[in-house]
């Protein structure tokens, strides 16, 4: 198995780290192997495609009809 050191990550991101291992049960450095795992494997996806996956999790059972030519706004943002 392959080894990586991380030099120089903020403390605070490694806090963050630390409480999201605990969130799912797991150690640290298992949690940063599942974030670089998921971080590589992850293709490149539009926000369609990712609303699809998260509604097929929980029961979504009939197709939602694509939309083209929508601009979207982030309503965080000021305008």
């Amino acid at each position: 198995m392959a080894q990586i050191i991380v030099r120089n990550l903020d403390d605070n991101v490694k806090d963050l780290l630390a409480m999201n291992a605990k969130l799912h049960g797991h150690s640290m450095e298992e949690e940063v192997r599942q974030i670089i795992k998921n971080a590589v494997s992850k293709k490149e996806t539009g926000f369609g495609t990712e609303l699809a996956e998260y509604f097929k999790e929980v029961g979504l059972d009939f197709e939602i009809e694509e939309q083209k030519g929508f601009t979207t706004r982030n309503p965080f943002e000021d305008e």
